[in-house]
């Protein structure tokens, strides 16, 4: 892995790489793809100087008939498999060529109910060729670690980065439970949640107080590094961020 990550579309990632010395990273989705048009996406990462790419599955097409069978691609795991050839070719300028992130789910894979055939699914996607893994959201930080230690004792040992996401308000809250396939949210937090509802300020309040109590409690225990999910609200990661940089505040 190459430091830290920051993933958004081209662009954005661009003026990243740009304007500050963070190496820049980008997801990629496999669903309604071909191979070569992954390829031709690489490329265009590549030559933007883009370091990472977090390889996915993604979600299928929303209101469309859809076929998964005819995808060139099935799992992720075939997305790393590719991403590894195309460095092996000497595809991306950088000799190292590009950091493969993997998507983990400290609550669970969605699509597999058996939690120990689904270890063994994740590790064989690590051992494909991933460098680091990015977690999906979650709000109890015991899921984070139980999931931390499975992986160690699954030998899996690359770095497992955290994936925050800060609730900035009640329809935010549905949303994230959508969003991540369904979503564990401890009784205190709601209970937090619940007495503020109609307060929209203290319920980002309450939303950033509990992200940032998790940050400190991850940090405290050795994590690898964090994600924050912003979907497009990234004050609330910013007032974290600045926190978590002035420890006394």
């Amino acid at each position: 892995m190459k430091t830290a990550l920051v993933t958004g579309g081209t662009k954005g990632i661009g003026r990243a790489i740009a304007e500050s010395l963070i190496t820049a990273g980008a997801r990629v989705t496999i669903t309604a793809r071909n191979e070569d048009e992954i390829e031709a996406i690489l490329r265009r990462y590549a030559t933007s100087l883009i370091g990472n790419i977090l390889a996915l599955g993604g979600d299928p097409p929303v209101g469309i008939a859809y076929d998964k069978s005819r995808d060139s691609f099935q799992h992720a795991i075939d997305l790393v498999k590719f991403v590894r050839r195309f460095n092996e070719s000497g595809g991306h300028p950088d000799r190292r060529g590009f950091g493969i992130g993997v998507a983990g789910f400290p609550e669970g894979h969605p699509g597999t109910p058996n939690r120990l055939l689904e270890m063994d699914y994740f590790k064989a996607k690590v051992d494909a060729g991933a460098d680091y893994i990015v977690t999906q959201l979650f709000f109890d930080n015991h899921d984070f670690l139980d999931f931390r230690e499975r992986c160690e004792l699954a030998g899996v040992h690359i770095p497992i980065i955290a994936g925050i996401m800060p609730i900035t308000s009640i329809n935010g809250l549905k949303r994230m439970a959508d969003l991540a396939g369904g979503a564990r949210f401890p009784a205190k937090l709601l209970r937090t949640l619940q007495r503020c509802q109609n307060d929209p300020d203290m319920v980002m309040r309450a939303g950033i107080q509990h992200a940032l109590e998790q940050c400190h409690d991850l940090m405290a225990n050795n994590v690898a590094g964090i994600h924050f999910y912003t979907l497009n609200q990234s004050d609330a990661t910013r007032m974290i961020f600045d926190t978590l940089g002035n420890p006394g505040r």
